[in-house]
């Protein structure tokens, strides 16, 4: 083992973004990486131990990451977004975790053997699926916005209310079955969750008015949010351990809905942290296992435990709170299986381990090895079938990246039917009625709205695009466009078309491309206007196949020189686009698309006309 502090900080972020990028190159849930990045650097090789590393930290440490992360994914909780959905989401965040900590309790007690006391705080627990977990598998899988939005607030409601089920129960405990509890240290407890969710509020609200007045500068917003969740979560723990997860649960989902322009700024750099932090903890949590932990784990009646969660109290919870709601049969038998356990479980069970040992239940002694077998399997579980069962229940957007136009035009048109042809999904979207005029002619799917509109995030799907044109006729509402998705689709998938003023420019041109917009298409005289006109003018968009017999090279040095290279289709699905700065190679099997005259579209045009002549002559003979 390592004894330089600072180089097992380096390996512990090391290992978790390394996670994160193998998970996001061969496309495996993150979190199944992370754990045995963990576990490989902790138990098995002994080359960290952060919980001996950090010794007094450790568990501060988890916690105001934990705190953090669950913020951001609060932030998200806009009442906007569930609209149609409340009452599945409000049945399943109430009674079905009711119905899951009764069924999970049942099954601590007769299968895993724990007493009954220690059953119903470690049930309380489990009924977590936290957005630690549950948001890198909804972007994994790329539910429909139904399902996805779904799970998304039951693992991050539910987060919250996990610990403190499980602090409630232990509290009963304590009045029933412990002398020095009284009847006032239960009530405390209610006056401090209910303390915890006002403090979460005030939090909120105060922060989203110092914003909206002006009160704090933009450079000092972000700095400013994270002092204050860290001081609402530490306040509230302080006073009752765990409350503080409600507490910034109940800051994020205020700020969410005072709909500020600077939160959605915020937003973007907070998910990089968050990502960062759950990386690391992740990372940690499983190296800081013990073998013996590990060993423990394929006890029978851990296993019988685990597997009744999996296939028993969650698919049972979810039919019966989702009785009489509009949820359809397939969307109950996805969320339904989807319950990954996370971080806070990981987290809280090593706090009631502690706690009930010293109590006195010595059963607790396997809560650390249990709880780790659910995670696991959940994670392991749920993170390689949920994007195959999406799909084959139909509630997975295409696997196919498509490709979403902003600005109606003749060319747009076009270019959105050669997608067509390929079985590319594509959207044409333009505020107008009048320019999506030809779109609907085409029948070329169209959205008809502002792009850059907040409601448009809850109206449009924009989940099964991966890149994204801004080609209207202006270059700063396309330069506009590609920077504020820029966050959400990364540059490499936006492109706008060439700049129309570029003489304007002049040496400017460089540094604005590089700092401002998407990536130019095609090539430097390829404009808005020159585009539209070849097309009204009757140019045409080709497909051509490449084969070894007919190779790219051929290809280009064939091709007229008013040709114009748009771009390439690979037999897995990936496009790419040709661009200014960019260098596109076509192989054997992919599909090369260009704009050209109509020379062969002429010439057939032609043969037609004297084939017709020919019959004509043949028919005044006769």
């Amino acid at each position: 083992m390592s004894d330089s502090l600072l180089f097992n900080i380096m390996l512990i972020g090391f290992l978790g973004i390394f996670s994160q990028w193998i998970a996001w190159k061969f496309r495996l849930p993150a979190i199944v990486i992370m754990s045995i990045m963990g576990l490989l650097a902790g138990p098995f090789l002994g080359i960290i131990n952060p919980k001996e590393d950090f010794g007094d930290l450790f568990s501060p440490i988890i916690s105001l990451a934990v705190a953090i992360i669950l913020f951001e994914g609060s932030l998200n909780l806009d009442f906007r977004e569930v609209r149609g959905l409340g009452r599945p989401v409000i049945r399943i965040v109430t009674l079905g975790a009711f119905l899951a900590w009764i069924l999970g309790s049942l099954g601590a007690h007769y299968l895993a053997g724990l007493s009954w006391a220690v059953a119903f705080v470690i049930g309380g627990l489990f009924i977590v699926t936290g957005p630690t977990v549950i948001l890198p598998l909804l972007r994994q899988a790329k539910l429909k916005p139904r399902p996805a939005a779904i799970l998304k607030w039951e693992g991050i409601i539910v987060d919250p209310f996990g610990a403190l089920l499980a602090i409630f129960a232990f509290e009963i405990i304590r009045f029933l079955l412990i002398e020095d509890a009284t009847l006032t240290s239960l009530l405390l407890f209610f006056l401090a969750s209910f303390f915890a969710a006002i403090l979460g509020w005030v939090c909120g609200k105060g922060t989203g008015w110092l914003f909206e007045k002006g009160h704090v500068p933009e450079f000092l917003k972000s700095p400013v949010v994270f002092a204050v969740v860290l001081a609402c979560f530490a306040v509230s723990d302080n006073i009752m351990h765990e409350t503080g997860l409600l507490a910034v649960t109940a800051m994020g989902i205020t700020l969410a809905n005072m709909h500020i322009s600077s939160i959605g700024d915020m937003r973007h750099f907070k998910e990089n942290i968050s990502v960062l932090l759950t990386s690391a903890i992740f990372v940690m949590l499983t190296a800081s296992l013990t073998m013996e932990t590990l060993i423990e784990i394929f006890n029978w009646r851990i296993i019988s435990f685990v597997l009744l969660m999996l296939f028993v109290v969650r698919p049972l919870s979810i039919w019966l709170s989702t009785m009489g709601t509009d949820l359809s049969f397939k969307e109950k038998l996805l969320v339904g299986w989807i319950a990954p356990r996370g971080i806070v479980a990981l987290t809280v069970s090593g706090y009631f381990a502690s706690i009930l040992l010293e109590t006195g239940f010595e059963d607790a002694s396997i809560l650390t090895s249990l709880t780790f077998a659910l995670v696991f399997a959940t994670v392991v579980a749920h993170g390689f079938s949920i994007k195959w069962m999406a799909q084959k229940l139909g509630l997975a957007t295409d696997d196919q990246p498509g490709v979403l136009i902003v600005g109606a035009s003749s060319f747009t048109t076009a270019l959105a039917k050669i997608f067509q042809d390929l079985k590319v999904p594509v959207t044409i979207t333009d505020s107008s009625w009048s320019r999506l005029f030809s779109a609907r002619k085409a029948e070329v799917p169209y959205y008809r709205g502002e792009i850059l509109s907040e409601q448009t995030e809850y109206h449009f799907d924009l989940t099964p695009y991966e890149y994204m044109i801004a080609a209207t006729e202006h270059d700063s509402y396309n330069a506009l466009v590609c920077t504020t998705f820029n966050p959400v689709l990364g540059r490499n998938n936006l492109y706008q078309l060439s700049f129309q003023n570029q003489d304007h420019l002049g040496k400017d041109l460089d540094q604005l491309v590089h700092s401002v917009g998407g990536r130019i298409l095609f090539q430097e005289d390829a404009t808005w206007e020159e585009l539209n006109k070849r097309i009204e003018r009757g140019d045409v968009l080709r497909k051509t196949n490449i084969t070894e017999k007919y190779p790219f090279k051929d290809y280009l040095e064939e091709r007229e020189g008013t040709t114009i290279l748009l771009f390439v289709r690979k037999p897995s699905g990936v496009i790419e686009f040709f661009t200014q700065n960019g260098s596109v190679k076509a192989e054997v099997g992919d599909i090369v698309v260009s704009l050209m005259k109509p020379c062969k579209e002429l010439n057939k045009i032609q043969e037609k006309l004297e084939v017709q002549r020919e019959a004509q002559k043949k028919s005044d003979r006769q």
